[in-house]
């Protein structure tokens, strides 16, 4: 066989894996939103506080390095299920402080919209694009980690500007995130669905939580 038959051989299945980490990646990203969004409504549903909302992150933010470590097990995907179902029902408190609010439905669904708008044309420019965002890897961790600190600061500080301008940055880096773990899949730098799909939930729930949070504060001034 000559060097370009191998060149193509390789190629092509290097596009066939690629694709059957993207079809199973999305396939499960799809299942467990679903399954958040479940647990977000039993959540509020039970009218659970601003404690068992923390309990639930913490819990979803633990189970998340254990998915990390399980990604090449067969018990993985009972794993992600049950940190996805902690990090839906972390967000019912918050989700029903909005309902409680005159235009709170509305701005939950705007924020809903958004986050697939944002998430779906980002997603399908690096699809079609094939371009490499690898480059961004060190601003994105860089940016995310001021932007945690910044918000456990304001936690105590409670400055309404910088709770606005940690938003919107959150929103910008979560957008580069996609970015970033989408080329990484399309261009063969992750090969393991499961990681991928907890690197691509973790960017569409922050993108989401944010742009509620932005919106929250944009209708309180109307």
């Amino acid at each position: 066989m000559s060097y370009n038959q191998n060149t193509q051989t390789g190629h092509i299945g290097h596009s066939v894996e690629v694709n059957k980490v993207l079809r199973n990646t999305y396939f499960l990203l799809a299942m467990t939103l679903a399954f958040s969004a479940v647990t977000a409504g039993i959540s509020m549903a039970m009218n659970f506080g601003f404690l068992m909302g923390l309990a639930f992150l913490v819990a979803g933010i633990v189970l998340s390095i254990v998915v990390m470590k399980k990604a090449e097990s067969a018990s993985a995907l009972g794993w992600i299920f049950a940190f996805t179902g902690c990090m839906g029902a972390s967000i019912g408190p918050m989700l029903n402080r909005f309902v409680a609010m005159a235009n709170g439905p509305e701005l939950i669904m705007q924020a809903l919209a958004l986050t697939a708008v944002v998430f779906f044309s980002l997603s399908a420019y690096v699809l079609t694009s094939r371009k490499d965002f690898s480059f961004m890897g060190n601003f994105l961790f860089v940016g995310l980690i001021v932007a945690i600190v910044a918000g456990l600061a304001n936690i105590f500080l409670q400055i309404p500007a910088l709770h606005l301008a940690i938003n919107a940055a959150v929103v910008m880096i979560m957008s580069g995130l996609i970015l970033f773990d989408t080329s990484r899949i399309v261009n063969g730098g992750e090969t393991n669905y499961i990681r991928a799909t907890v690197g691509l939930y973790l960017n569409i729930f922050n993108l989401f939580t944010s742009l509620l949070q932005l919106l929250g504060i944009m209708g309180s001034d109307d």
